[in-house]
């Protein structure tokens, strides 16, 4: 005769937890995760969550929801060995805070946590909190993307060309010619090609790591902290290789304010590259900020990014006289009219030219617009010649990139 536990359904397996003092408080949270998980989950006050980690059972768990409010501050430092003992063991953890200050949101963020909702939950924030983590790669991917740092060995005998990219204004594709750039020289040679290395200066909305589909590092904001102990071990250490060609040095991954780091720190990071790179493309914020002098000084060529609008034509003036009022290097500027008129449109080539004679500047470079491909490529994480070769913008920066590399050949040839 059957069993009568052999018709019983098992239980579902616990693949995620809350943790709070009183999960009572948090009302919304628990219809949510009810609603996202079913009975696939458990409560754990602070108490039981510190024993229950330490166990096998947990290795299980997909993510845990700590749920803190104004009340927890006074007890910091047992939610942060919480959050430090789910973070060693792989699992993700979505902050849900209640008028939490600041300062204590801050420091349990930066102890590890993968995403942080307000408390009481706007609709659909914990289901989309959710899926933003299973997005994510596994901590135990991440520790091998981190592991593959650059293999050569520093020594500091190269003399780089720093070739920073500044956006004059928002969204005028600085970033994602930066990125073709790099990619474009570390890959201008089938073999013997130049060591290259894309630095994301953009400290708040920096996004090299997401058009490349690399990892934001912790170590980044460490060197970042400390320059002065900086050398040239512990800066390629800071460094991720994409593709096995191209070096890269992602923003930090809090955002931080512009000036955490300051013009000694910047020429500290850039003296490094250019002893260990032959090309240096660093992405620049938007902002003009104390430090931008430092990476103009250091530069061969500053490639000031625009479009043919009206809020660029202002910013470049404004940038122009910015610079002339503090006598810095202004002629180092090369613009680059991103999205420019095809060669069959007259009017938009007049334009162009009107607009020019109007800023008492020459535009260098005239880009195309990339269309969809762009947005395509990037959102894949992948530079344009891997998805779309003959991208018409892809192919001018391609251009650029081989006349950069001649010209440098040149220039070393000659010495």
């Amino acid at each position: 005769m059957s069993s009568v536990a052999t018709l019983q359904p098992e239980a579902a397996p616990i693949v995620a937890c809350t943790i709070s003092r009183d999960v009572g408080n948090f009302d919304l949270l628990v219809e949510d995760m009810e609603a996202e998980l079913g009975e696939s989950w458990g409560d754990l006050t602070f108490d039981d969550a510190a024993v229950f980690l330490s166990q096998p059972d947990a290795d299980t768990l997909e993510f845990v929801a700590i749920a803190v409010d104004s009340e927890d501050e006074d007890d910091l430092a047992r939610i942060s060995k919480i959050i430090t003992s789910a973070k060693n063991k792989g699992i993700r953890i979505i902050l849900i805070a209640e008028e939490v200050s600041p300062i204590a949101l801050h420091q349990l963020l930066k102890l590890g946590a993968a995403d942080f909702v307000p408390y009481p939950l706007p609709e659909n924030a914990l289901h989309d909190a959710i899926e933003r983590i299973r997005a994510e790669p596994h901590p135990s991917e991440v520790a091998a993307a981190q592991a593959a740092s650059p293999s050569f060995k520093p020594g500091g005998d190269r003399d780089g060309v720093v070739l920073p990219v500044h956006g004059l204004a928002g969204g005028t594709g600085s970033t994602n010619f930066a990125v073709n750039l790099a990619w474009e020289l570390a890959t201008v040679q089938k073999e013997n090609g130049p060591r290259v290395c894309l630095i994301d200066l953009d400290f708040q909305g920096g996004s090299v790591s997401t058009y490349l589909d690399l990892p934001r590092r912790e170590a980044v904001y460490e060197m970042l902290s400390d320059t002065a102990s900086l050398d040239s071990v512990s800066f390629l250490q800071a460094l991720l290789t994409f593709n096995e060609k191209l070096h890269v040095m992602t923003a930090p991954s809090e955002m931080l304010p512009l000036d955490v780091v300051t013009s000694e720190d910047i020429n500290r990071v850039i003296n490094l590259a250019r002893a260990n790179f032959d090309f240096v493309v660093i992405d620049m914020p938007s902002t003009v900020v104390q430090w931008t002098e430092a990476v103009l000084n250091q530069s061969h060529v500053y490639f000031a990014m625009m479009e043919l609008d009206m809020r660029c034509a202002q910013n470049t003036l404004r940038m122009i006289r910015a610079l002339k009022a503090e006598d810095l290097p202004f002629e180092k500027l090369r613009y680059v009219l991103n999205r420019a008129p095809k060669f069959t449109d007259l009017s938009g080539k007049g334009r162009v030219k009107r607009l020019a004679e109007s800023l008492d500047i020459t535009i260098e470079l005239h880009l195309p617009d990339g269309t969809k491909q762009v947005t395509q490529s990037n959102d894949h994480g992948v530079p344009l010649a891997e998805t779309a070769s003959k991208n018409p913008l892809r192919r001018e920066i391609a251009k650029l990139a081989k006349s950069l590399f001649d010209l440098n050949k040149a220039a070393e040839a000659g010495k």
